[in-house]
């Protein structure tokens, strides 16, 4: 894969390689146990069905379950200032999918976060400064092996939810994909492309770190669990590229680094917290179809 060096003289494309390598590493990891943690669930879930459709009340405990721990809204300033809390409390006043199961209702909003990410990324590389010539090439290749990933994790949330006799979500979380939209105008270089990024990918791991839980299967914890671990990669890298770019210092998004040149919080910004919060975490419904 070769990536354009036309404005960035001193970075080699081949120093990418390895960047690469490690990200889809950790993220074959990922898919590996997802594979085998979605078959068990799968198969568990088929058996807890088999004696009838869902326990109303088991959808009104997880409802009542649900507004209690996982009422959150995503706290980043783009997304309140366009509106998601309005949305996100209307959602809360209904109970449209009370009756579902809950696995599902989570599967389908995980599945709705992956494609709102898709969605977003894909915009984010038609912009010259992120997918074009005039892109940082660590920032280019950065999004659009991140692209990939997220393309895959929807897949193996929707392989699931259909295998669980539910419908498969292949929309953008529709509370927020409107919000992502409105943001689009001001996206007018790298900065306020990767703050919008880094938002939804904070909210991603917030709600997989909220959902893992709540989760009543077991196989479902294991499947979020592992997938949470690149989301939280993505956030990670992110803040640095955040960070560098906020201290006026675009040049050193570079691979290998100038260690000499960066600054002393380069070592730690990409983990400003030592346990996630989940005050970012979707309503467990927000994606769900009936």
């Amino acid at each position: 894969m070769r990536f354009p060096t036309r404005g960035h003289p001193d970075i080699d494309p081949g120093e990418l390689r390895p960047l690469l390598e490690e990200s889809q590493d950790l993220h074959a990891d990922s898919m590996a146990e997802t594979g085998e943690s979605l078959a068990e669930m799968v198969e568990l879930g088929h058996e807890q069905r088999a004696s009838g459709p869902a326990d109303p009340e088991e959808g009104q405990a997880f409802a009542a379950a649900r507004d209690r721990n996982l009422a959150g809204a995503f706290g980043g300033r783009l997304l309140v200032a366009a509106g998601a809390g309005a949305a996100l409390s209307a959602l809360l006043a209904g109970e449209a999918f009370a009756d579902a199961p809950a696995d599902i209702q989570m599967l389908q909003t995980q599945a709705s976060i992956e494609n709102l990410a898709v969605a977003t990324y894909q915009t984010a590389l038609t912009l010259d400064f992120i997918g074009g010539s005039s892109a940082n090439p660590v920032v280019k290749a950065f999004a659009t092996t991140t692209v990939q990933q997220h393309q895959q994790h929807a897949k193996a949330f929707n392989a699931a939810i259909v295998q669980l006799k539910g419908k498969q979500q292949t929309n953008p979380d529709p509370a927020l994909l409107q919000v992502v939209k409105n943001a689009e105008p001001g996206l007018t270089g790298p900065l306020p492309v990767v703050a919008l990024a880094l938002e939804l990918e904070e909210g991603a791991t917030q709600t997989y770190v909220a959902f893992t839980s709540a989760f009543t299967d077991p196989n479902a914890r294991k499947v979020t669990a592992s997938i949470m671990g690149v989301e939280a990669q993505h956030a990670a890298v992110l803040l640095a590229v955040q960070a560098l770019l906020s201290g006026g210092a675009p040049q050193l998004i570079a691979l290998p680094p100038n260690a000499a040149a960066l600054p002393a919080a380069a070592g730690s910004v990409g983990f400003p917290q030592a346990f996630y919060p989940t005050n970012q975490a979707r309503p467990a419904n927000e994606g769900a179809v009936s």
